[in-house]
């Protein structure tokens, strides 16, 4: 935590109020998701890059390069959702090695019917609580840190 000394005191402030609310948001819709459908949010990632996909399928490789997670991650997961019949496996015709994921029509269901209420959690939680000209500023101030991280989210970045 030596890092945390060289911030300033209203920095510190910044920090841990930006950190509380993301940790509180992301569990607030977490629990939403769980409540309302059944599915982590984890899961809820997993299917809606693949509900968006052509066709309706990806493969491992695929999935985390979309939601930004290690394959093995990903793997570990779609294992676990295949045993609740929410995603499937077919053979990829033109690599032996690797399989497509597909929803089955129980995970169809999951993430559509999981949508509705997250998009209300997410409007009620964060949208509704913001003024127009503060989304605004929200989203460029997003885009700058998401700018600054650059590829260095991938990699192992030495803090001084």
């Amino acid at each position: 935590m030596a890092e945390l000394s060289a911030l300033s005191d209203s920095e510190r402030e910044v920090w841990s109020t930006f950190y509380s609310m993301r940790r509180t948001l992301d569990r607030a819709l977490d629990l939403q998701l769980q409540r309302d459908s059944g599915i982590s949010a984890s899961e809820y990632e997993i299917l809606l890059a693949i509900n968006a996909a052509p066709g309706r399928r990806l493969r491992v490789k695929d999935i985390a390069g979309t939601i930004g997670w290690e394959k093995s991650r990903v793997s570990h997961l779609v294992a676990r959702m295949e045993k609740r019949d929410l995603l499937s496996r077919t053979e990829c015709q033109s690599d032996a090695r690797g399989s497509w994921i597909g929803l089955t029509p129980a995970g169809r269901r999951a993430v559509l019917g999981a949508m509705r209420g997250h998009v209300a959690a997410i409007r009620k939680y964060f949208f509704d609580v913001l003024a127009a000209d503060e989304a605004d500023r929200l989203k460029n101030i997003s885009g700058r840190v998401v700018d600054a991280i650059g590829c260095g989210a991938d990699e192992d970045v030495p803090l001084d």
